[in-house]
């Protein structure tokens, strides 16, 4: 497990990638997920109670993340780079 122990610094994503990218799943449209949020997933991350949608821990934290227009499902953002995959999709409900 990798330890940041800097200061989460903002999501630095080109405008016109995020205006293509979605949902890889369901093909819904995808935005940036509010600071609250990503707070609250990495204090989840930080306990070992956050798990994707492989049911696979999620061990280190989240740089940012993209929320999928209905708000049930996160892609995590790790060093400005969305990770795009539906296994490491994070599920929402009771976070939000």
């Amino acid at each position: 497990m990798t330890e940041r122990t800097e200061a989460r610094r903002p999501v630095n994503l080109d405008k016109d990638l995020l205006a293509i990218l979605c949902c890889p799943d369901t093909k819904q449209e995808v935005c940036l997920a509010e600071n609250a949020l990503i707070a609250k997933l990495n204090a989840a991350v930080i306990s070992g109670q956050l798990k994707n949608r492989a049911n696979k821990p999620v061990t280190e934290p989240l740089d940012g993340g993209l929320i999928r227009s209905d708000r049930k499902m996160l892609y995590p953002i790790r060093e400005d780079i969305p990770v795009m995959l539906i296994e490491e999709g994070i599920p929402l409900e009771g976070m939000t």
